[in-house]
């Protein structure tokens, strides 16, 4: 304390200065009307910049929130659309309907949003962890997808992050299908481009031409039907002649990958079970 007014003591004259330079400051804008509307022109010109940048970094970070639900609604309605799709050409065609549940399933499927925390795009087996886990309520072997179109499974998970086997991995193997058609293979990522994958198993009769739509079969429990995997690019033959290999534009784009949404497709796991134990029942009974 003691040193503090000693401080003071010593340089008391520029205490006192800066106290005469406030109160003269204050008389002039105060008393001064061209001075005062000047001053008042510019606090509010500072005044408004600073809550600019303040907005500014507001709506950055409540960018986050945005794209999970962004992301999680062009799911629903990437959806919505290919199920509509399909109605319109049962109706078209005047056949009955497909799938009159459709849409009403498409609301049982749970969407789990998370956030890319790593990533590679250099290597022939590339792996991504997320920051969802089992405490989130993912489980191995979930699809995980974007706002653009599916990313991969869940490969290994812990409490509170995930890792995703990715298309970009050599062990990957997805079932797709040409929109609009029944044709169907695997989708498998061969290394290299990674913006590009194939799709083998396709039939020589086939019938489809470039810029068709690749999307997920729904011959498993993993992903729904109808999600978008890319868009045929070339084609070409097996190495055995017998079928074609598709040139598959990838509809994600790994590299800005930020947003995905974990898939549980429970309806559809149930659905698959019982056909499982159908199946074995039957075989059980005719041995």
């Amino acid at each position: 304390m003691k040193a503090l007014l000693d401080f003071i003591a010593r340089h008391n004259h520029w205490f006192l200065f800066l106290l005469l330079e406030v109160v003269s400051f204050v008389l002039l804008f105060r008393f001064n009307r061209y001075q005062g509307s000047a001053w008042f022109s510019s606090a509010n010109y500072v005044a408004g910049k600073v809550y600019e940048m303040d907005s500014k970094v507001n709506s950055y970070f409540s960018l986050i929130p945005l794209n999970e639900q962004l992301t999680r609604r062009n799911l629903q309605l990437e959806q919505q659309v290919q199920a509509l799709s399909e109605q319109i050409i049962d109706l078209t065609h005047d056949s009955t309907y497909r799938d009159p549940q459709r849409l009403e399933g498409l609301e049982q499927m749970q969407l789990i949003p998370a956030k890319v925390v790593s990533n590679t795009l250099d290597r022939h087996d590339n792996l991504m962890t997320i920051n969802r886990g089992s405490a989130d309520g993912v489980r191995k072997d979930m699809g995980v997808v974007s706002g653009h179109g599916i990313v991969g499974i869940v490969y290994l998970v812990s409490a509170h992050y995930a890792v995703v086997m990715p298309v970009l991995n050599s062990h990957s193997s997805i079932s797709c299908s040409i929109k609009g058609s029944g044709y169907f293979g695997s989708l498998e990522w061969t290394g290299g481009d990674a913006e590009v994958a194939h799709v083998d198993g396709i039939p020589l009769h086939a019938k489809f031409a470039k810029g068709d739509s690749i999307v997920t079969s729904g011959y498993s429990s993993i992903f729904p039907a109808g999600l978008l995997a890319g868009t045929i690019k070339s084609k070409s033959h097996s190495d055995d002649g017998l079928s074609y290999r598709l040139s598959v534009q990838l509809a994600t784009d790994f590299g800005s990958l930020r947003d995905v949404c974990v898939v549980d497709n429970t309806p559809m796991r149930e659905q698959l079970d019982l056909l499982r134990q159908a199946e074995e029942n039957k075989t059980t009974s005719y041995d």
